[in-house]
């Protein structure tokens, strides 16, 4: 329902101050996040499956992102949305963030930092935490190979890109890819997730 004059001042305005503006509608987590928020929930999966956050990691990484999904939740912040009077222990990040494991601010989360570096270094305790609490949760863990790990990054977030685009809340695929490009880092390389 937006006009068409506020629209062009908005996308006139983005350009100004340099900014590339998509259009889209709205709906939980506007287009981006909707589409992040399905590839989360298969890397904690993962790592309760049988994957450590390290390989998940390499696996994105190496397939082009900036930094894979754990290296990131640390750097964002894994108490972001977290509160300790509701938290129930029900989560690796529950978990993590009760222990003061906040991420990278707290030179602690998924990995470990040295004071004043962002290099993500092995936290053998947390692999460990993830072991037992996966086996805790009745979780038998398996190797999973590099490839699945893969697809199940990949392909949720090309999923819900489908289902975006089949509501009407974005018009075109590359207004998807130009978001994912841009704004997660996806590899630019290769076109984006619904070129790709």
């Amino acid at each position: 329902k937006t006009s068409k004059t506020v629209l062009a001042t908005s996308l006139a305005i983005a350009k100004k101050i340099k900014k590339i503006a998509v259009v889209v509608g709205v709906c939980y987590g506007f287009a981006g996040n909707r589409m992040f928020s399905q590839r989360r929930r298969e890397s904690e999966k993962l790592i309760l499956e049988g994957a450590l956050p390290a390989q998940v990691d390499k696996v994105v990484y190496d397939f082009g992102f900036p930094m894979g999904p754990f290296v990131l939740y640390d750097l964002i912040g894994i108490d972001l949305g977290w509160s300790k009077e509701t938290s129930k222990g029900d989560s690796i990040r529950d978990l993590l963030c009760e222990q003061g494991r906040f991420g990278l601010k707290a030179g602690k989360g998924y990995y470990n930092y040295e004071k004043g570096s962002r290099i993500p270094l092995p936290a053998p305790e947390i692999d460990q935490l993830i072991i037992d609490f996966s086996q805790k949760k009745g979780y038998t863990r398996r190797d999973i190979s590099d490839e699945e790990i893969l697809q199940r990054c990949i392909y949720p977030i090309i999923n819900e890109g489908a289902k975006i685009l089949e509501e009407g809340i974005a018009v075109r695929p590359s207004d998807l890819d130009v978001i994912w490009i841009n704004g997660y880092g996806w590899p630019v390389y290769s076109g984006g997730p619904m070129f790709y």
